[in-house]
């Protein structure tokens, strides 16, 4: 039997990009965003650890699960084997082009 998927998923966070595994993705019932659940972190006990990922293990330390906001989202990707979270400033003149925020229709009978 196949192991559980993968899944990388970058967004933006206040100014950075922030790269994080996880095993559980789902549209939340938030309308507007997507759920992040059982983070995968490498093992801590490794000899050299990378700054960002130990800054992103203790923001996500005790998180059951995160509601990322859709245009937030960069990218999901389903990936064979996690790799090393990370945190980057966002740098580049590229920004989000806005789009208008519409609602789901309402059952009103």
């Amino acid at each position: 039997m196949a192991s559980k998927p993968i899944y990388r998923v970058v967004f933006h966070n206040q100014g950075e990009i922030w790269e994080l595994y996880a095993r559980d993705i789902f549209q939340s019932d938030l309308w507007g965003f997507i759920e992040v659940e059982t983070f995968v972190f490498e093992d801590a006990s490794k000899l050299v650890v990378d700054p960002s990922s130990e800054k992103l293990r203790r923001v996500f330390e005790g998180v059951q699960r995160s509601y990322i906001p859709l245009n937030a989202i960069v990218r999901i990707d389903e990936v064979e084997r996690e790799g090393t979270p990370k945190a980057t400033k966002a740098e580049g003149k590229v920004a989000e082009f806005p789009r208008a925020m519409s609602f789901p229709p309402r059952d009103d009978t």
